[in-house]
């Protein structure tokens, strides 16, 4: 089944909403809503088009959103983790140890001087989180 327009610029809508308001309470079927979209077929066609899950595209913004936070310096784990929207320390700093590949202690204590070098773009590359492979190397 292909994309048409009409369909791309609606779940466009959504995946906007998810990185604009990562850190408001969002569920499938407000996104369904923003896409006009039943939450089913909104899910099915948003993995087809975007080859990931809606919440999985709304906690790998988060946990972009976190890593920054993070590497200030300046908030505890805790403090991060309500910030970028998540309710659940356990379940965010298990989904960030899966995507970076080591736990937000461990990264919010690690040295981050090398990335303020970097351009902002070249940073944005660089830290964002992805799914940890076997023998990936934490980023």
């Amino acid at each position: 089944m292909g994309v048409d327009l009409d369909e791309l610029r609606w779940l466009r809508r959504a995946r906007d909403q998810m990185d604009r308001e990562y850190a408001q309470p969002l569920d499938v079927a407000a996104l369904a809503r923003t896409a006009s979209m039943s939450p089913a077929h909104f899910s099915r066609r948003f993995r087809a088009v975007y080859s990931e899950t809606p919440y999985s595209y709304l906690m790998t913004r988060r946990i972009e959103r976190a890593k920054a936070l993070l590497r200030r310096g300046d908030l505890s784990v805790t403090e991060v983790c309500f910030a970028v929207g998540c309710t659940s320390l356990g379940s965010f700093s298990a989904r960030f140890t899966e995507l970076v590949g080591e736990s937000p202690s461990a990264y919010r204590s690690r040295n981050h001087e090398e990335l303020l070098a970097l351009p902002h773009c070249q940073m944005m590359v660089v830290t964002r989180p992805r799914k940890m492979g076997a023998g990936s190397a934490p980023k």
